[in-house]
């Protein structure tokens, strides 16, 4: 298989499932298992950063006037809405931020062709989707505690396999969250997170030995974008009509795959 073809599959993968709550890292892990991805570790990661680097930008356009709000509210001296948003996401990120500072050697290794994991993790997040469609509707918004909750679920949503929209989404709406709230807040704390691992990696220098060329960078960025974009968009609108359930059959499938092809491996 070429490496353009490899990139624009591995940057679809990205863009869908990052949105979409079936774990984008547990799918990426398995992209690159039956594609028999041999490419060293470096590069891996540069593909990887530049994949969540699309899917952050995707984010940052859809929900650009959310993004302006938070920002005026970071600014603001007043107790008002989008001050009290703005504190919310920031603290939904901590949890996360902590598990990853602390815990990043560890997590690394969780990252190297484990698809049995993958597979039980897939299987808890199946779950999860199950119970959250099944939750009562309601026009709740997230509070303080609400905030801190969704950011220990996508704190544990960095175990590969466990999808972060579908942890947080989940999370949120079990706690009766209004549906679009839930959605919307999820993509909303995902960002800074994302524009912080991004920062650090790059900053570790691990990337400088990477021997990508730019054409499949920029083929994988591009696919992950356009189809981050459009998964957003269709992932709201999933929510508010309650068809998590659909997700759920899903992962349950793809976790007997994974688990079936561990097996069978050794």
């Amino acid at each position: 298989m070429s490496d353009l073809l490899r990139a624009a599959i591995l940057g679809v993968i990205q863009g869908l499932t990052e949105f979409l709550p079936v774990s984008s890292s547990g799918h990426l892990e398995l992209a690159k298992y039956f594609l028999g991805d041999t490419s060293l570790a470096e590069e891996s990661l540069l593909m990887t950063v530049t994949l969540h680097a699309a899917t952050a930008l995707s984010t940052i356009v859809i929900f650009r006037r959310d993004i302006v709000d938070i920002f005026r509210g970071l600014f603001q001296f007043q107790w008002n809405e989008e001050t009290q948003f703005s504190l919310k996401i920031i603290l939904s990120m901590i949890p996360a931020a902590a598990v990853g500072l602390l815990l990043e050697s560890y997590l690394d290794r969780l990252f190297e062709r484990q698809i049995l994991l993958v597979g039980f993790m897939l299987i808890i997040t199946g779950l999860l989707l199950f119970l959250a469609d099944r939750a009562r509707v309601t026009n709740k918004k997230v509070s303080f505690s609400n905030a801190l909750v969704i950011g220990i679920a996508q704190a544990i949503a960095i175990l590969p396999g466990i999808s972060r929209s579908g942890a947080t989404i989940s999370t949120s709406v079990m706690l009766g969250i209004d549906r679009e709230r839930a959605a919307r807040f999820s993509f909303l704390m995902v960002v800074p997170l994302i524009l912080g691992k991004m920062t650090l990696d790059i900053l570790s220098g691990e990337l400088a030995h990477a021997r990508i060329g730019f054409v499949p960078l920029a083929v994988g960025f591009t696919a992950a974008f356009f189809t981050g974009a459009l998964a957003c968009v269709w992932m709201i609108k999933l929510v508010k009509n309650s068809k998590l359930a659909y997700f759920s059959l899903y992962c349950f499938i793809i976790a007997a795959i994974a688990i079936a092809a561990s097996v069978f491996d050794y």
